[in-house]
């Protein structure tokens, strides 16, 4: 016989298994077996055991918030893959602000090349609208200096003691013998061609010209020196006189040639083409054109137009009436 008489022990049970019932829609229901386990809690000894050896002590803190049902392995992967997920995030943070950082040195850069190269382009615009600048002001004063280079060559001489001259025209000179190369010298001057000076003559007769036989009457008068200076003095200096325009009276047929109507408006061929150009015509001098465009022309040149026709012609011919008294009789045929 055993001590307990018979008697149940007390031990650790086992498994209980039980019947679940499950519903389905439309009224069907399936039994469904569940088994019941009774989990061994297992204190560690204060000694520590060997099988405790190398593992992590667990916090309070991470064992409360581990979900049910995973384990220390399971635990560990988890917390690796976000340490690793942390990790990566850090790192593409830091990449971004890195590539960012290169972006805004790139733009930076960029915009100090831009900078740079506006200024350098300013520089030298300055530097080239100087140097024409200077090239202008050089030019202007070397016009200047050959107007003023000219003005000064055509200005008249001044007369040699002209006062002397004048004033004493009829004192008689003392004859005086002339010596052979005076002579030969007066010979040669004359036969030249050069006579006295145009700018001294007074108008009056001289000795010397009452001696030479020439006469004084037909000389040139002061103004006439003076006009013809001003003339030379405005030649050297390039300014041409203007010419009075005259307006003329054009007879104008149906049709006209274009160096005939050049010819009736005192005009130049060349500028009656170019006249014709402007208007886009490509007319040559000896092309006609029609009476229209020839009037165009023509009031363009500031001449008055008068429109000629053939019928005007045959008008003006005059009709001689035959009167009877003047016929006279011829033989038969």
């Amino acid at each position: 016989m055993n001590d307990n008489d018979g008697k149940k022990t007390l031990g650790v049970g086992g498994p209980h298994s039980g019947n679940v019932k499950q519903s389905f829609s439309h009224g069907r229901t399936k039994n469904v077996v569940v088994e019941t386990k009774r989990k061994r809690i297992v204190k560690p000894k204060p000694g520590g055991t060997p099988g405790g050896v190398g593992r992590k002590p667990v916090s309070p803190g991470s064992a409360a918030k581990r979900p049910a049902g995973i384990s220390d392995v399971e635990m560990d992967r988890r917390m690796k893959a976000l340490r690793a997920a942390k990790a990566r995030e850090t790192e593409e943070v830091a990449k971004r602000e890195a590539d960012e950082k290169e972006r805004e040195a790139s733009r930076q850069r960029r915009r100090e090349e831009a900078e740079a190269k506006e200024r350098e382009e300013v520089e030298r615009a300055e530097k080239a609208k100087a140097k024409v600048d200077a090239e202008e002001r050089k030019r202007a004063e070397s016009e200047e200096a050959a107007k003023q280079a000219a003005v000064a060559a055509a200005a008249p001489q001044p007369e040699a003691k002209p006062q002397a001259a004048r004033g004493t025209p009829n004192k008689p000179v003392p004859a005086q013998a002339p010596r052979k190369q005076d002579r030969e010298r007066d010979q040669n001057r004359r036969g030249k061609g050069r006579g006295d000076d145009d700018g001294r003559r007074s108008g009056k007769l001289t000795l010397n010209q009452a001696l030479s036989g020439r006469e004084g009457g037909r000389q040139k008068s002061m103004a006439a020196m003076k006009r013809k200076q001003e003339r030379a003095r405005q030649k050297a200096m390039g300014v041409a006189a203007p010419r009075e325009k005259v307006i003329r009276d054009v007879q104008l047929p149906e049709t006209i040639v274009v160096s005939e109507l050049a010819n009736r408006m005192a005009e130049r061929v060349g500028d009656v083409v170019k006249a014709l150009m402007n208007s886009g015509m490509m007319m040559t001098q000896n092309q006609s054109i029609d009476a229209d465009t020839a009037e165009l022309i023509i009031e363009e040149f500031g001449h008055k137009v008068v429109r000629v026709s053939d019928s005007d012609v045959e008008d003006v011919i005059d009709h001689v009436e035959d009167k009877p008294e003047d016929l006279q009789d011829r033989p038969p045929v």
